[in-house]
């Protein structure tokens, strides 16, 4: 079950290579609303917008704010697993470009990959390990879920190139 599951995220993964490759700086921080969720920078501070609902109302995210959550979300799923911490969102800063962001993004791939791997069947099938973002599930049910909020927020990230390239090209 575990390489069905990597092999899955692998192909998640090489979407994700292909909405990142040549994206610029100017249209990963585009969004066509000015409430859609952003990274702001603010006193040489990088700020990422953060929702109190998830209505529509809140509007279209950027790819920046995108890249930003998919790190948030991994960086916290791995400490979680691994160390029974989390990070606050305050804590986890945008890398301050694309190219730094996606290099962030692949060191977190990596590293869960590795993680994964080396998990036994019976870490696999424990709750033990599960603390973020719920707990009394398997780690299974966590890495499925992974890969599925990692296919959306990839999902996403194509949506707004496909958005941005009708029309501001």
């Amino acid at each position: 079950m575990k390489k069905e599951i990597l092999f899955q995220l692998d192909i998640v993964w090489q979407l994700f290579e292909y909405h990142c490759h040549d994206l610029s700086e100017k249209e990963a921080m585009w969004c066509k609303t000015f409430q859609g969720l952003q990274i702001r920078k603010s006193d040489d501070k990088w700020e990422a917008d953060w929702p109190d609902t998830e209505n529509y109302a809140i509007g279209p995210a950027s790819i920046a704010w995108i890249m930003w959550h998919i790190i948030y979300w991994w960086k916290n799923v791995l400490r979680a697993s691994k160390n029974k911490k989390t990070m606050a969102k305050e804590d986890v800063i945008w890398p301050g470009s694309v190219e730094l962001a996606i290099d962030e993004i692949r060191k977190c791939h990596k590293e869960w990959i590795e993680f994964v791997e080396a998990l036994s069947d019976e870490e696999l099938n424990s709750e033990k390990m599960c603390k973020w973002p719920f707990e009394g599930q398997t780690m299974y049910s966590l890495i499925l879920w992974l890969n599925v909020e990692f296919m959306k927020n990839v999902a996403e990230i194509g949506s707004v190139r496909f958005l941005y390239a009708t029309i501001e090209q």
